[in-house]
């Protein structure tokens, strides 16, 4: 995984980035172009994703899933009470088209705190998932990138040694998940998750 880059709100970070991409883009247009977007510009995006907290084993931490503006807000209360520790969320409806080996990124505003990536190749609730993490900075943007070999297989966080190697074809669900052992609030604002064939 890489940080590709922090988006900040400066005038001068503005204009460089009209005069980059006004010089660049019919460059960007034919080799820089998405082939899979998960963006929240409308709000019917929000059904085709689910809660899915420590609840289901006893645990006690609270998620709450929105659309601010065109961000996708995954807020609450991570809580380690009765063995738990865990929040996330999973797209599990209206699977996109990826392509096998083109870098996947994420664009967030988050917290200060390190979440995690997640994808699944298969339709089940539960099973292998492939990890990456990534540390976000409060109140700053940043954009991720992430190859398959960012990616590690677990299984309710324990890693799984002979799993199949990822190939992101074969992704069926996409999610988030906060389990970095700190209880307390947290909020994480995801612009859009994307695929960029180079």
């Amino acid at each position: 995984m890489r940080l590709i880059r922090k988006a900040t709100s400066t005038f001068a970070s503005v204009m460089l980035l009209i005069i980059g991409s006004m010089s660049n883009m019919s460059m960007a247009q034919s080799n820089n172009s998405p082939s899979a977007v998960i963006d929240f510009k409308q709000v019917q995006e929000l059904d085709n994703w689910v809660i899915i907290n420590d609840t289901v084993m006893g645990g006690r931490s609270r998620t709450q899933l929105d659309i601010e503006g065109e961000y996708l807000s995954f807020s609450g209360m991570l809580s380690l009470e009765n063995n738990g520790g865990f929040a996330s969320i999973r797209r599990v409806y209206d699977n996109k088209s990826w392509l096998p080996d083109a870098p996947l990124q994420i664009k967030v505003k988050g917290d200060g705190r390190e979440y995690q990536f997640r994808l699944r190749t298969n339709r089940q609730s539960d099973g292998v998932a492939y990890v990456a993490n990534f540390t976000t900075q409060a109140e700053q943007e940043s954009v991720f990138e992430f190859i398959q070999s960012d990616f590690v297989p677990q299984f309710r966080g324990r890693i799984v040694s002979g799993a199949p190697a990822l190939n992101f074809a074969d992704i069926e669900q996409v999610g988030l998940m906060l389990a970095d052992k700190n209880p307390g609030q947290f909020t994480l604002l995801v612009e859009h998750l994307s695929q960029v064939s180079k």
